[in-house]
């Protein structure tokens, strides 16, 4: 018998080990995503009280920081539910937080235009 895991033990079969790599590259960059988002929202509380409204320039910041939170707090689960599928053949689940990523980021990004662009 020995110490080595049958892969029924894991929970399926192993899967490809490319899948597997892929799924870990794709957990890496939403780790990474975070940390991006982590910085503009830093980013965004250090700028000058003159160049932005300052209510606005902290909810910006905030809402960047959260969605940073999100990202990173969401990342594992879904490497772990991706490799679930992966073990088990079942269909990849899809990326339900990924249109909340991406409205928010647009959001925080046109607001940030329109004031840069209005000069408050």
């Amino acid at each position: 018998m020995g110490t080595s895991k049958e892969p029924a033990d894991l929970g399926g079969k192993e899967p490809d080990p490319r899948f597997t790599l892929a799924n870990e590259r794709t957990f890496l960059t939403w780790l990474s995503t975070s940390l991006a988002l982590s910085a503009g929202g830093v980013a965004m509380a250090a700028v000058s009280p003159e160049a932005f409204v300052p209510w606005m320039r902290t909810t910006l910041a905030v809402v960047l920081v959260s969605l940073s939170a999100l990202c990173a707090g969401m990342a594992y689960p879904r490497w772990r539910h991706v490799q679930n599928a992966l073990r088990s053949q079942a269909p990849i689940p899809p990326p339900a937080l990924a249109p909340l990523f991406g409205y928010g980021v647009a959001a925080v990004a046109l607001l940030a235009l329109v004031l840069i662009v209005t000069g408050r």
